[in-house]
């Protein structure tokens, strides 16, 4: 018998002064079996760092929202779908191979990706040079220090609110802070 997914809910408010971003997000995030609370946080704070763009890229004609993640390896982990049903931006977290990036890079307008683990920078240098062609991709570290403090907002329902200013993210709930700085790779 196949395991099934954990439903986590997370109310979101959102506050991103640098794009003059602000709204709720009330969100249900599936976490897979084989997924720990880390990528799953991980997750929730690339959809805070890019919920901005449902105005900046489509103008609020579209849809921010989760994808299969680990249940698909061909589906995002994030997207950004506008009306028409094309891909206007495809977010992976961890570490993709370069043909799953170079496959994302041809479905969709923007590939991000978030790196975060200990053995990102080993997975960074063993894949840089393969990247160089893509030019719709960006390449993001989230600091493995900082990785513990967002691990421990995780609940199965969590009250949060996400502050974007100069770069900087601040996750807040009844169980802390995490702040995050995510340093640009590509």
């Amino acid at each position: 018998m196949a395991l099934k997914s954990t439903i986590f809910k997370a109310n979101l408010s959102i506050a991103d002064i640098d794009h003059g971003y602000y709204a709720d997000h009330n969100l249900t995030l599936a976490r897979h079996p084989s997924e720990t609370d880390e990528r799953m946080m991980v997750r929730l704070a690339a959809l805070a760092l890019h919920a901005h763009e449902l105005q900046t890229r489509c103008n609020g004609d579209a849809t921010l929202g989760f994808g299969a993640g680990l249940s698909d390896p061909d589906d995002p982990d994030l997207h950004l779908t506008d009306y028409t049903g094309a891909k206007r931006l495809w977010i992976e977290v961890g570490q993709p191979d370069d043909k799953a990036l170079s496959k994302a890079c041809s479905k969709s307008e923007a590939v991000v990706v978030y790196a975060f683990g200990p053995a990102a920078e080993v997975w960074w240098k063993g894949i840089e040079t393969k990247l160089t062609r893509l030019d719709k991709l960006q390449v993001w570290r989230l600091p493995h220090a900082e990785m513990a403090d967002l691990t421990r907002l995780a609940e199965r329902s969590m009250q949060m609110q996400a502050t974007i200013q100069e770069g900087h993210l601040m996750l807040t709930s009844g169980l802390g802070s995490a702040d995050i700085q995510p340093a640009r790779w590509k």
